[in-house]
């Protein structure tokens, strides 16, 4: 397990904001992870920094990063079976279901997100969800310190929602997937229309961490700010996109205090003109 002092976050979330933390460690086995949560008293758990907002420019606490480290994969091919550590990319793990001709992870070709993370927010798009294809999740119980599991069933998935995010001290290991074999070159095609759909869509070219809010109920966010007129509105650096009013982008050099302050006027807005409460999606650190 790799370890270092005043650790540089700023290529640890996707919104770039510059941020350092007192000492960073890198798990690469379940043991790194059992010893870390026995051992640090006070620490934050990220993955790939993605749909999170760092609140702070110098954080006292240790952070604990799965990011390309605690991210293996295996195939069991005669069964269509995937297993894998949570700390690996859904890009390289739909990478690897396409090597292995298995359909069902093509969605999250251009997800930006660690395995972990979309477990527990039961990531998804175009009405698929990480849930879909789940049988099993193992994970550390961090009241006793156990391994433990979970079958898809007993997560309780909702949308954007799960057992692991209302319950944070049980952390996620190794996640058991059965997928659908099916053509290599039907699978590719999936995964690249999904990316390019992605891309004419988001503001790809401003550091930002995806959509803000949840959907509210009879609504969709982008056609509210789009109604409010609310895109291009800027806090400091941070910025509404113009391309996608349920965006918010690092355009120059934001702060997390930035973002949350465009946050806060917009949740304004939106309740004062629609009566209606938005849920941030992202998690404030």
């Amino acid at each position: 397990m790799k370890t270092f002092d005043n650790f540089d976050l700023t290529d640890y979330n996707s919104y770039k904001v510059r941020s350092v933390c007192s000492r960073a460690f890198f798990p690469d086995t379940e043991e790194d992870l059992i010893y870390v949560y026995k051992n640090l008293k006070n620490f934050k758990l990220i993955g790939t920094g993605h749909n999170i907002i760092f609140s702070k420019p110098y954080y006292e606490e240790d952070f604990v990063i799965l990011n390309g480290n605690f991210s293996n994969v295996n195939v069991i091919k005669d069964s269509s079976i995937i297993e894998a550590e949570s700390g690996v990319t859904m890009l390289s793990l739909s990478e690897v279901a396409l090597e292995n001709s298995l359909s069902g992870l093509e969605i999250f070709y251009d997800i930006p997100s660690s395995l972990g993370g979309a477990v527990v927010m039961n990531a998804g798009a175009s009405g698929e969800e990480i849930k879909d294809v789940i049988t099993k999740v193992r994970y550390l119980d961090c009241e006793d310190f156990t391994v433990k599991e979970k079958t898809n069933q007993e997560i309780g998935f909702e949308f954007r929602n799960s057992f692991f995010q209302k319950n944070t001290k049980n952390i996620v290991l190794k996640v058991q997937m059965k997928l659908t074999p099916s053509n290599y070159t039907n699978i590719k095609e999936k995964m690249e229309t999904v990316k390019e759909k992605r891309w004419a869509k988001q503001p790809k070219d401003f550091p930002n961490a995806g959509s803000v809010f949840k959907r509210p109920k009879g609504y969709y966010v982008g056609a509210i700010i789009d109604e409010l007129e609310l895109k291009g509105m800027s806090v400091g650096g941070a910025k509404i996109s113009e391309k996608h009013g349920g965006f918010i982008i690092n355009y120059n050099d934001a702060t997390g205090q930035d973002i949350i302050s465009l946050i806060k006027i917009i949740k304004h807005k939106v309740r004062s003109h629609f009566d209606v409460e938005l849920d941030v999606e992202q998690r404030v650190i």
